[in-house]
Formats: C-alpha cells, structure tokens, sequence
C-alpha cells in the first residue's frame, strides 16, 4: 500500500512539473504564454496575431548566429506584408534587452524581453538561437533548436511555404 501511494506521489508529481514546461511540438497548437514584453511595456503573445504565421525567435546578443538570424528574420518581417509576423524573444536580464534594443534601432519584428523565463519553459527552450515557426491556425509548423548560419536558408524556406496560400502548398506536395 506504502508503495502504490509513494508511486501516486512520484506520478503526480512528474506530472505537475511536466505541465508547464513541455516541449511544443510540431502539429501541437503554439502555447499562449506571454513571449516577453517590448521596450513600452506591452506584453506579446502568439495569438495576438491570429491568421498570420507567426516566427518566434529565442536570441540573446552575444549569439552570433541569433544576431545575423534578426537582420534575416527583418528582411522576411518587411517581404512579408501583413501576413507574418517575426517575435524576437531575448533572453537576457532587462537592462541588457533595453541597450540590444537601443544598438538594433527601429526594426519591423516585435522585440520582447522574457524577463520571467516562462515563454522558454513554455518553448522548451534550452539553448540558442531557438525557433519556433507557427502557422495561420495557431499550430506550430516547425522548430528549431541550436542551429548555424549554414541552416538559415533551408529555414527561410520553410517560413516562406507557411506563408504561400494554401493551394500552392499542396500543389507542392503533390508534385513527385
């Protein structure tokens, strides 16, 4: 009986720390936690932007890689004309986001700060640069998890099939 209970205990308890800090995984809707907060105070989440794919980038300054994946991800922020929308979650402490911000000047993408870490446990966030691609339904499409400059152009890629309207994607699959 002591063993069924301690095993009770041990599930539940599993159970409760997995809830909040599970991987998204593709095919999964996205969480809908707050992202971060921009310069102004205002807080970000996915579904703020329903009907449009939505990226969500994990960075911080000092990633190389996360720093070249901005000027990228602006660029497709600018092509994208309303239909997508680029998060920039940084995952420094305040002050640093706000002088990152400052050097980066006015940019297209949203720049949030996770000043309280949950949309990286909500994301599974371990290590950066991070992305998460989220279609026009709110699911996620794709995710990326420390990658280099040299995967850049095959994720571009996958951003610009989510954004294509829906009959050109399945003449693409269907396509041999």
């Amino acid at each position: 009986m002591l063993r069924t209970i301690a095993r009770l205990a041990a599930a539940l308890l599993f159970a409760a720390s997995t809830c909040c800090h599970a991987d998204a995984n593709v095919g999964e809707a996205a969480p809908d936690v707050v992202l971060g907060v921009t310069q102004t105070g205002n807080s970000v989440r996915v579904s703020d932007h329903p009907g449009k794919v939505v990226v969500v980038s994990f960075w911080a300054s000092w990633c190389a890689p996360c720093r070249k994946e901005l000027a990228i991800l602006e660029g497709l922020q600018v092509e994208g004309k309303g239909s997508l929308q680029v998060i920039a979650v940084n995952i420094e402490d305040r002050e640093l986001f706000k002088k990152a911000a400052q050097l980066l000047g006015e940019m297209h993408v949203l720049l949030v700060n996770d000043r309280n870490e949950r949309s990286q446990k909500a994301y599974g966030v371990k290590a950066i640069p991070h992305m998460v691609i989220v279609g026009k339904d709110g699911r996620i499409l794709g995710a990326h998890k420390g990658y280099g400059e040299d995967a850049l152009a095959g994720i571009v890629d996958e951003i610009n099939r989510a954004l294509a309207p829906a009959s050109a994607n399945s003449e693409h699959l269907e396509k041999p």
